[in-house]
Parts: C-alpha cells; sequence; structure tokens
C-alpha cells in the first residue's frame, strides 16, 4: 500500500530532479532547504518557493529550471471541480479569462488554468495536454477585444495603447505557462512527478520570447552578448576561409588541363577579392520590441571587427543614427534603451510605431549609407499602427544594397493580423521569424555576409 510522501521526500526528490537537469547542489544547500521548509511551512507557497530557491540556486538563470520543477513536487491548492459536463460553456470560459487578464487577476488566471485544462486539455484517461487546451482557447486572440474593452472604459493615448498591449501579451504568456504548469502536474498525479520532473521543459533566457521577456531574462541575455558574439565570429570565420578560394576559373583550368590530355586534374580558382562587408541596422525601439532590437544591436556591435564599417539607425516614428552610443553600451548595455531615447531624434509628435515614416526619412537622410557592399537588417514587428507602410521606400533600400533581411519577432501566425504589414513588407525583402535568442544567434551566424 503506497503512502503519500512526507516533506523531508518532497525536498529531497526536488533536489535529486534539480540534479538531473544540471544544477549542482550539495549536502549544506540540502539542509538549508530542509531548514527553511521547517521555518516556512507550506501555508504560503510563494514564500516557500523563495526560501528554497535561495537556499538552493547558485545564480537567477537557474529559475528557468527551479520553477516547473518546484510546481510539481509543491503544487498549488486544487480548488473545487467545476461544474458538470452540461454546464460547460467555452465562450464564458473566455469571457472570464479576458476580465482576468485586463484586471492582471494572477490567482483567477491560475484557477481558470486549472479549469481550461479538466475541461479542453484531457486526451485519455490519464493524460492532459496544454498544447491541446491552448490550442482549443486561444488565448492570444483576446488581445483586441481586452484593449477594446480598456479604451472604451478611459481612453488613452497611441503610447499607452502600445505600453498596455505590451502588458496583456505578457499576461496571457503567463497564463500560457500557468496552463503548461497545470497540465504538468495533472499527468504527474498520474503517471508519477519523479518521471515528469525529469522531463519537464526548461525555458531559459535564451529559449524565451523577445516579446514576453521580463526585465531579469533580458538583463541575463545581455550578459551572454560577448560569449556569443565570440562563437559567432569563429563561425564568421569559419565561412570566410571557405569562401576565400572563390569560384572555378573556367577558361583557365581547361587550358592548364592540355598538360593532362584534356583531364581538368588541377582545377584553378579565381582569386576572391579579400574586402570586408558593410553592415546597416535599422531597429524598432518602441514597446516591447526594444529588448530584441537592444540585445540584437549589442551582438552586431560586438562583432563590429568582421565588417568594415557597422551603422546602426533607432526608431519609433523619426530616424537616427546611434552607432556612437551603441558603441559606447557596450560598457553599459542596461542603460542603452534610456541613451537612445534621450540622446536621439526616435519620436516626434506621438510615440507610436511608424514603420513607413521611418523608412522615408531613412531614405531621404541616410540613403547614402547604402552601397552594394552593405548589407541591411530591419528589426521590428512590422505593426504600422495603420499607418502606410510605405513599400516604395522599402524597394528604394533593396535596390541600393547588397541583400535585406527583415527580422521580425513575433511568431509567424501573428503576422498579418490586426495592424501587422509583415506579409506586405515580406514580398519586398526577406522576412525571418526571429522569436528567440537562439534563434537570432543561428539567423545572424547563416545571415551575415561574408
Amino acid at each position: 500500500m503506497s503512502t503519500a510522501p512526507t516533506l523531508a521526500d518532497r525536498v529531497t526528490s526536488l533536489v535529486r530532479a534539480l540534479r538531473t537537469h544540471g544544477i549542482r547542489i550539495g549536502t549544506g544547500e540540502s539542509v538549508d532547504a530542509a531548514q527553511a521548509v521547517a521555518a516556512l511551512g507550506l501555508d504560503r507557497r510563494e514564500h516557500l518557493r523563495e526560501g528554497l530557491a535561495a537556499a538552493l540556486l547558485h545564480d537567477q538563470s537557474q529559475r528557468a529550471v527551479f520553477d516547473p520543477v518546484f510546481d510539481l513536487y509543491f503544487p498549488r491548492a486544487v480548488d473545487a471541480p467545476p461544474p458538470p459536463d452540461g454546464a460547460f460553456d467555452r465562450a464564458d470560459l473566455r469571457e472570464r479569462l479576458a476580465q482576468a487578464l485586463a484586471a492582471g487577476d494572477r490567482a483567477a488566471m491560475e484557477r481558470l488554468a486549472a479549469e481550461a485544462v479538466d475541461r479542453l486539455g484531457r486526451y485519455d484517461a490519464d493524460g492532459f495536454s496544454s498544447m491541446q487546451t491552448l490550442d482549443r482557447l486561444r488565448p492570444q486572440t483576446l488581445l483586441a477585444g481586452i484593449m477594446a474593452g480598456t479604451r472604451g472604459s478611459g481612453g488613452s493615448a497611441a503610447f499607452t495603447d502600445r505600453v498596455e498591449a505590451d502588458e496583456i501579451r505578457r499576461r496571457i504568456e503567463e497564463f500560457r505557462e500557468q496552463v503548461r504548469s497545470e497540465a504538468r502536474r495533472r499527468v504527474a498525479e498520474r503517471r508519477g512527478t519523479d518521471e515528469m520532473a525529469r522531463r519537464v521543459p526548461v525555458r531559459t533566457p535564451d529559449r524565451t520570447p523577445f516579446l514576453y521577456a521580463g526585465r531579469e531574462q533580458l538583463a541575463e541575455l545581455r550578459r551572454t552578448v560577448h560569449p556569443l558574439a565570440r562563437k559567432l565570429a569563429t563561425r564568421l570565420a569559419a565561412r570566410r576561409r571557405r569562401a576565400a578560394r572563390g569560384h572555378i576559373d573556367l577558361r583557365r583550368t581547361l587550358r592548364g588541363s592540355l598538360s593532362t590530355g584534356g583531364v581538368p586534374m588541377r582545377p584553378v580558382f579565381r582569386k576572391r577579392r579579400k574586402a570586408r562587408p558593410e553592415l546597416v541596422l535599422l531597429c524598432d525601439v518602441s514597446g516591447s520590441v526594444a529588448g530584441f532590437a537592444n540585445f540584437t544591436m549589442l551582438l552586431v556591435q560586438a562583432l563590429h571587427d568582421e565588417f568594415s564599417k557597422v551603422r546602426v539607425f533607432a526608431f519609433v516614428n523619426r530616424i537616427d543614427e546611434v552607432t556612437d552610443l551603441i558603441a559606447r553600451g557596450t560598457a553599459d548595455p542596461e542603460g542603452l534603451s534610456a541613451r537612445i531615447t534621450t540622446e536621439a531624434t526616435v519620436t516626434g509628435w506621438h510615440g507610436s510605431s511608424d514603420y513607413g515614416t521611418a523608412l522615408g526619412e531613412f531614405v531621404e537622410r541616410y540613403e547614402a549609407v547604402v552601397t552594394p557592399r552593405s548589407s541591411v537588417f530591419v528589426l521590428g514587428d512590422a505593426r504600422t499602427n495603420q499607418t502606410d507602410p510605405n513599400l516604395p521606400a522599402l524597394r528604394r533600400i533593396a535596390r541600393a544594397a547588397r541583400r535585406v533581411h527583415w527580422l521580425n519577432p513575433e511568431q509567424r501566425s501573428l503576422w498579418d493580423t490586426g495592424d501587422s504589414a509583415a506579409g506586405a513588407y515580406g514580398e519586398v525583402v526577406a522576412m525571418h521569424e526571429c522569436r528567440t535568442a537562439r534563434r537570432l544567434s543561428t539567423l545572424i551566424g547563416r545571415l551575415l555576409p561574408v
């Protein structure tokens, strides 16, 4: 007959699971954890979470492993079961979720996550799927309705709307994580907590979507800029060595083959002229996109030795060169946003993104910066706030440049929804989904010119 695990068993199992995920925990930390549990008790779960984290972890980045494992061994109290099947109404659940998201009511969001998993996530007797739950509930589609209700209740400026939209997106992502945690808890109850703890997916900062990353996650990402730049520089150097031989010179190869009876035994290559390429960045620094843009700007600045010239321009609805600010920002990356906002002219008479005006101003003031040796990267979500996207300006940049790539931090399924002009811009230049730092490093390593 099995018995419920004791508190000591839970702490021991938690430590063992964290070790399987690569966190080094010694005997001293384990003893500290036991003492923390004895002092804090189980009444206030979030206090217990912070106490155990302080006892067991060595740096903040390990929270990405700790939090989902903690939720398995110390689950929240489960509320009363939802009403019978006949009383379930998905539209009503979405409405209650919209109200909780608008109010930022975390407790209500947790209750709704449990109800959603129970009603929408079950796929067999012992299985619950967070993916199935979220696919049926589609919380990301609630944003427009919530924003309309917010404007209707108080009315706000365009810049405030953008900030509020970013906050609602973060709350939606928090709810999605609550659904994932609840589904893992349900499966762990039936299949074993230890097994689920070993398989729990870990969302490290480099896998966190830029648009939902918090301040701590962005700070952790900024600390990875220089190690990541060294890896990318090594990769670029290898590509440059492979490309240095150039293409086969067919005429000289055939002429040399006369000495071997017409068999081209020794291919002759055209010597490639050694010239480092130029790089131009156009970066949207508004709202939640700013974290993505700032990280990319710092990464490219760390790679500046790989290029003959790097020019960086920032915009919201006005555009200004910030190359010197980025160079100075390598010493204080966390203050980069503030310096750009105060020392560069990136906004005009309002604070909302206006890609069309910014692209037009770039062509008018800085078109000579783009040459046939230039590779241009545009960083932004392509949300124009219903303004003219100014495709002719982007075409002029594309004609003048060697190549143009657009890195979009939004997931592809959201392109061309609402005020997104991603599809229209994507017909002019190559548009790439770039939601995380891991994806960004892959794209940068592949797309940067040699």
